[in-house]
């Protein structure tokens, strides 16, 4: 073999002399490092988006269980006011104690007036 062609074989490891790399290390981390930590970036960031569209996701179900209990005790409270006003009316309260106590208006007499 001629000496060009050992030198162009050189790096292929047949003709490598003991010690010697075709690459030093620091120059293959110059070369790995930054597709390590691109490759790494990239991982974390689509497990970041994968997590934030599950959050949004579940929010999602929160807001819309919120937003049914919110209508329910509307409801509720509608009736709830309807119910208090139809116990509290004058009218009712009057039948009321006409039938189950036995009251009825004062005659003319039965009222004092205090000073």
């Amino acid at each position: 073999m001629t000496v060009a062609a050992i030198r162009k074989l050189w790096g292929v490891g047949l003709f490598r002399r003991r010690g010697e790399e075709p690459f030093a290390s620091a120059t293959r981390w110059t070369v790995l490092l930054p597709a390590l930590l691109l490759g790494l970036s990239l991982v974390g960031l689509a497990l970041l988006h994968v997590w934030l569209r599950l959050q949004v996701i579940h929010l999602g179900y929160v807001l819309s269980t919120t937003s049914k209990v919110q209508s329910q005790l509307e409801q509720e409270n509608r009736e709830l006011k309807l119910e208090l006003a139809t116990l509290t009316s004058p009218d009712r309260l009057e039948e009321k104690a006409r039938a189950r106590l036995g009251l009825r208006e004062p005659e003319k007499g039965q009222v004092v007036l205090l000073p």
